[in-house]
C-alpha cells in the first residue's frame, strides 16, 4: 500500500510536482539520479545583468567602390558589428535612413537583435518598402556579428549549427568563352542573361528568341551537361515574350529561369510559372516575409531570392527560408553585392535545409582580411569565426572610400523610349 502523498503549499506545489515527477522519471532510468537545484528554472539576477551590460555608441555608414555601402555598428564592449544596408543607386537615401534610425539604436543593448528588428519595423508607421528595409537590413545584419562575437561563435551556430559544410556559389557567363573560364576556375554553376542586340520589345520576332537560343545553347555546349547554368531575364522581358522564349529554352534545360517579368503583379508570374516546367525564380526586389507569402501562396516561383540587403537582412532570411521549406520551395540568396552581404549569405545558407545556390561578385580579395576562397567543386568553405567570421581590411579599403554610382538610364534606340534595365 502506498503511503498518501505529503500535503503541499498551493505556493510551491507545481514546481514540487514537477521536480518530483522529473526527478521520478530520471530515478527509473538509473538508481539515485537526481538533478542539481541549477537545473531548474530560476527568476534572472537583475544586479548579474547589470554586469553584462552591452550598448550601442554610436552607427558608422560609408560609400564602398564600386557601388556598396558599408556599416559599422560600435559599443562600449569595444565590438563592432558589420552589415551592408544597401539600396542600388539610392546611397545618400540610405544613409539618411540609418541616421534617422540611428537615435533609437543608441544606448540599447545590441543583442535584443528581433526585438529591434520589430521596433525598427513597425514603429516605422509605414512599413516596408525599399528603403527602410534596406536599411534595417544592414543593422540587422550588424547586430547578429555582435552577437556572434560577443558570444565567441559564428552565426549560423546561433541559428542552431550548421546544415552543410560548404555553400555552392555561382559565377557569370555571357558567352562560350566566358563558360570556359568559370569552368577551369572552378564553377560548377553559371548565371547568364538574355542575349539581345537590342531592347525586347513587347512582343518580339522569331529573329531575337534564335539570336537569344542559340547564345545559350552555346553556353551549354561549352559548359556540359552537368554544368549548372540559370538565365536571368531581369524583369526586362515582357510576359507576352517571355513565355515564347521560355519554351524555346526548354531543350536546353536551365537551372532557373530568374524574372522573367516584373515583380509586381503576382498573377502574371503565376501564369507564367504554370506554362513551363522549368523552376521560376524572383523575389531580388521583395521584401520581408509578408512580400514572399503571396509568392508561396500562389505557386508563382519555387525558388526564392531573398536579398539579404533588402529584405530584412538575417532575421527574415530565415523566416522567409522556412515558409519556403513548407512549400518545397528553394532559396537561392541574391547578392550582386559586397562580401558582407556574402558572408550573410554563407550564414543563412549554413542554417536552412532548404538552400540551392548563393549568388556573388567578389569574394572579398581587396576588401577583407581573409577573403573567401572558391574551391575545387565550386563551394566556399563556412566562415569559422566568430559573429560573421569577416574583418575588414582598412588599409586595402583606404582607396575604396567613396561613389557616385547611379542606376543606368537606358533608352530603346529605336525610338527613344523608357526600357528596363
Amino acid at each position: 500500500m502506498k503511503p498518501p502523498l505529503k500535503k503541499t503549499s498551493s505556493k510551491n506545489s507545481n514546481s514540487v510536482s514537477r521536480r518530483t515527477a522529473i526527478q521520478s522519471v530520471l530515478g527509473m532510468a538509473g538508481a539515485g539520479l537526481m538533478l542539481p537545484l541549477s537545473s531548474y528554472a530560476r527568476q534572472p539576477d537583475p544586479q548579474s545583468l547589470r554586469k553584462n551590460e552591452v550598448r550601442i555608441t554610436k552607427l558608422e555608414t560609408f560609400l564602398v567602390k564600386p557601388r556598396w555601402i558599408f556599416l559599422k555598428i560600435h559599443t562600449d564592449a569595444g565590438v563592432v558589428g558589420l552589415g551592408e544596408p544597401l539600396l542600388e543607386g539610392r546611397a545618400l537615401t540610405i544613409q539618411t535612413a540609418i541616421q534617422e534610425i540611428e537615435p533609437y539604436l543608441i544606448g540599447k543593448d545590441p543583442r535584443r537583435v528581433v526585438h529591434h528588428w520589430q521596433a525598427i519595423y513597425r514603429h516605422a508607421f509605414y512599413r516596408g518598402g525599399p528603403i527602410l528595409t534596406s536599411a534595417l537590413s544592414g543593422i540587422d545584419q550588424a547586430l547578429w556579428d555582435i552577437k556572434g562575437k560577443l558570444l565567441g561563435i559564428p552565426v549560423y551556430e546561433l541559428f542552431g549549427g550548421p546544415t552543410r559544410d560548404r555553400v555552392r556559389i555561382y559565377g557569370r557567363a555571357s558567352n562560350a568563352e566566358d563558360m570556359k573560364k568559370r569552368k577551369a576556375e572552378g564553377f560548377t554553376v553559371i548565371k547568364t542573361g538574355v542575349a539581345k542586340k537590342q531592347p525586347a520589345r513587347m512582343v518580339e520576332n522569331p529573329a531575337f528568341i534564335d539570336h537569344a537560343v542559340e547564345n545559350f545553347a552555346a553556353l551549354r555546349e561549352a559548359g556540359g551537361p552537368e554544368m549548372d547554368i540559370g538565365i536571368d531575364f531581369h524583369g526586362a522581358i515582357s510576359p507576352q515574350t517571355s513565355k515564347v522564349l521560355i519554351k524555346a529554352l526548354e531543350p536546353y534545360q536551365p537551372m532557373f529561369i530568374e524574372e522573367p517579368c516584373q515583380a509586381q503583379n503576382v498573377d502574371v508570374l503565376v501564369d507564367i510559372a504554370r506554362s513551363t516546367h522549368l523552376p521560376i525564380a524572383t523575389g531580388e526586389r521583395i521584401f520581408t516575409k509578408w512580400g514572399f507569402r503571396e509568392l508561396l501562396e500562389k505557386g508563382a516561383a519555387s525558388i526564392l531570392q531573398p536579398d539579404l540587403c533588402h529584405a530584412g537582412g538575417l532575421t527574415e532570411g530565415r523566416l522567409i527560408a522556412g515558409m519556403a521549406e513548407a512549400y518545397y520551395a528553394a532559396i537561392a540568396p541574391h547578392n550582386p553585392m559586397g562580401p558582407i552581404s556574402l558572408a550573410c549569405g554563407l550564414h543563412l545558407a549554413a542554417s536552412i535545409p532548404n538552400f540551392l545556390v548563393q549568388e556573388q561578385v567578389s569574394l572579398g580579395e581587396g576588401y577583407l582580411k581573409e577573403p573567401f576562397q572558391l574551391e575545387s567543386d565550386g563551394t566556399v568553405l563556412l566562415p569559422q569565426g566568430p559573429g560573421l567570421g569577416i574583418a575588414l581590411d582598412e588599409d586595402a579599403l583606404a582607396d575604396k572610400i567613396g561613389h557616385h554610382w547611379t542606376n543606368p538610364e537606358t533608352y530603346d534606340p529605336r525610338d527613344g523610349s523608357v526600357v528596363d534595365w
